[in-house]
């Protein structure tokens, strides 16, 4: 197996303003997160979140270190969540195994030593989305399904942003140091997420969008609300979101994301909305 990682520092929002679109992609888009057999991660300076991807084939693979975190081991000092885009799958976490079908998350907390990821069936293996942030106590691994999430029905069909929000962390369910994580869905027909848009200076914030038809895309918007840019986001592609700018976006057809923040605080109605009329 392999472990790679890249390393993405903070941008403020005047330097950002001034980018072409190969550099917000290089500093903001992680175009590649499953390779079989392989785990990646890049290691954002945004609140230390660490944003990766597991995908295993015939053997199980381990979550090892990386130099950023500076530790023996990944967990010593974070706290994990593992979201399951792909087939069936198990986590093993010291020697306690976790079936983690699609569209389950694991919570692993801080200190856990021996992480293992593994795939039910290698012709239709298993996708783990990573999530990892600094950790100041350590919380009991948790199973995390969606049936279980906190469900918000948001939007209308008239403004094709008809969605479904399901807060797989929240105030009920996990205990979590600073991870909150989450999924939207949407009925036939909607398209945009997160419009009207909000910032929230206080966490930073990950986009997955998936689910996408190779011929589809996602036009994600960023920026400072007077100053926006965006991406072009194909499947099975992440946005990193810093504290300042929007975070929002359309599909040319139908798609799923997975939104997931660390800072200062697990308040998911911590925002400071951004009215219409602000947006240029």
């Amino acid at each position: 197996m392999s472990t790679d990682f890249d390393i993405r520092f903070a941008i403020d929002p005047v330097s950002a303003a001034t980018m072409n679109t190969d550099e917000l992609r290089e500093h903001f888009l992680i175009e590649t997160l499953f390779t079989p057999g392989a785990v990646n991660w890049t290691y954002t300076h945004y609140d230390r979140m660490a944003v990766g991807g597991a995908m295993p084939m015939g053997s199980a693979l381990t979550l090892e270190a990386i130099k950023p975190t500076g530790t023996g081991s990944f967990l010593d000092r974070r706290e994990l969540i593992a979201a399951n885009v792909g087939g069936a799958g198990t986590i093993k976490v010291d020697g306690v195994d976790h079936i983690v079908g699609p569209r389950d998350m694991l919570y692993i907390g801080m200190g856990n030593t021996d992480v293992r990821f593994a795939s039910a069936n290698s012709d239709s293996p298993a996708k783990f989305y990573l999530l990892s942030a600094p950790a100041h106590a350590s919380h009991p691994t948790r199973l995390l399904r969606q049936s279980d999430a906190k469900r918000l029905d948001l939007g209308s069909r008239e403004a094709a942003n008809e969605r479904s929000i399901f807060q797989y962390v929240n105030a009920d369910s996990v205990k979590t140091c600073q991870l909150v994580v989450g999924l939207t869905s949407f009925a036939p027909g909607s398209v945009w997420n997160t419009m009207p848009a909000h910032v929230h200076d206080r966490r930073m914030e990950a986009y997955l969008y998936f689910d996408l038809d190779p011929a589809a895309l996602v036009v994600h918007l960023m920026g400072e609300p007077d100053e926006t840019r965006h991406l072009i986001v194909r499947n099975e592609q992440a946005v990193i979101s810093p504290p300042w700018s929007i975070h929002s976006g359309v599909g040319t057809g139908a798609y799923t994301f997975i939104w997931a923040m660390a800072g200062d605080n697990v308040d998911y109605t911590d925002v400071d909305k951004v009215g219409m009329d602000e947006l240029r």
